[in-house]
């Protein structure tokens, strides 16, 4: 696996690159510049790559004064010029007929993009997210919305694959490595320089080390409703900056939460959004590895869909007012497509999983297990993991 790995997004950013300006976000150290480098070398035969916190580089950003013997201009960490939004605007509107422009950094260009800007029209935004056991097998999966998925047969790499995502996790870093030492660092490193580094220099946090303190508590919550009167007395802080330090880590990347699916037709109450990481490597219990790592993927399939190809994808969880849960429902314009329940051993299909597929028409129902098994029981399909991440994006 040491050799060089095409993203999932490559072809689709080049695409793209064609229309608009391109933006690449998310998480530190998930490959962004990377998989920009990549585009650059192997689809354009010139290209420019500058990166802002290069003194000479940024000189040359500042007056705009581009190779012009250039086809693609890369843009690396922009986001630290406090102009930078309107002074890509006039580059791009001045020069879209000449360059392309592929802007890549870290989260917040997501964050920027949300809150009304100027540049709205001009540009494309992916999600890049950690390696999968689909991308990292090469798997063309042709998954169209509310169509059942489908499924190739297991080859000894999958397996290979997926028992590697699940001890190193889809950062490429330790992925690549399989060096136990190396990710033990990337696990200390990553939380204190996420904060002090990219939280800090953007969002007005007074206790950071508090915050940090939250980083670390969070792994032990994956896969339960998060309660923040809990978080807020294990802090010794109010409920209001709680909810705060979680909406700035989920905005960085550092997590992920899922909301409760709502309907009329079945009894459903409102319950707390259950919180998962990017990083699942990091979790020591097995149950909550699992469940984090397909949660993972499923995050990334509806990323991809509503990125490249505009659907509103949501990932969400289904829990009724007697308790029952269901682990998974991926929904299409708040429309059910399919859902997921995650099974260690188990191939019994519980009762009230029958009863939500009816009374909430789901189309399709995966169980998901980690035994080497794949039946249809009740129009409920029981299928072994590796087989279903790849089925996947």
């Amino acid at each position: 696996m040491r050799k060089i790995i095409k993203r999932y997004l490559h072809n689709y950013i080049v695409s793209d690159l064609k229309r608009k300006m391109v933006f690449i976000a998310g998480p530190r150290q998930v490959g962004k510049t990377t998989l920009a480098l990549s585009i650059g070398e192997e689809t354009f035969k010139e290209f420019s790559y500058l990166n802002w916190d290069n003194i000479e580089d940024r000189r040359i950003i500042k007056q705009g004064s581009w190779p012009a013997n250039t086809k693609l201009i890369i843009l690396d960490e922009l986001h630290k010029y406090s102009k930078w939004k309107s002074f890509i605007k006039g580059e791009f509107d001045k020069n879209k007929n000449r360059f392309s422009f592929l802007i890549t950094g870290s989260a917040r260009l997501d964050i920027y993009r949300k809150s009304g800007d100027s540049l709205m029209g001009r540009y494309y935004l992916y999600r890049l997210h950690p390696f999968s056991l689909a991308e990292l097998a090469q798997t063309q999966n042709n998954i169209k919305p509310f169509e059942e998925l489908q499924f190739s047969e297991i080859k000894k790499s999958h397996q290979k694959i997926f028992e590697r995502l699940y001890k190193f996790g889809g950062f490429p870093e330790p992925f690549i490595s399989q060096d136990e030492k190396t990710l033990r660092r990337f696990h200390n490193e990553y939380p204190s320089r996420l904060i002090y580094e990219d939280i800090r220099s953007i969002e007005l946090v007074r206790d950071l080390s508090s915050m940090e303190i939250l980083s670390e508590i969070l792994p032990t919550k994956i896969g339960a409703p998060l309660s923040i009167n809990s978080l807020r007395e294990d802090l010794e802080v109010n409920h209001k900056t709680v909810s705060l330090w979680l909406d700035i880590l989920e905005r960085f990347y550092y997590i992920f939460r899922i909301t409760p699916f709502h309907t009329n037709i079945i009894r459903s109450i409102k319950k707390e959004r259950k919180v998962y990481l990017w990083d699942w490597s990091i979790l020591e219990d097995k149950g909550q590895k699992i469940e984090n790592m397909v949660a993972s993927h499923l995050l990334k399939l509806c990323h991809f869909l509503y990125d490249y190809y505009g659907y509103k994808a949501h990932l969400y969880y289904f829990r009724n007012a007697y308790g029952q849960e269901l682990d998974f429902i991926i929904t299409i314009n708040k429309k059910p497509w399919f859902a997921v329940e995650v099974k260690s051993q188990s191939t019994k299909i519980p009762k009230h999983i029958l009863t939500f597929k009816e009374k909430i028409k789901i189309p399709y129902i995966y169980i998901v297990t980690q035994q080497n098994t794949d039946i249809i029981q009740h129009n409920v399909r029981i299928i072994n993991i590796v087989k279903f991440l790849n089925g996947l994006i």
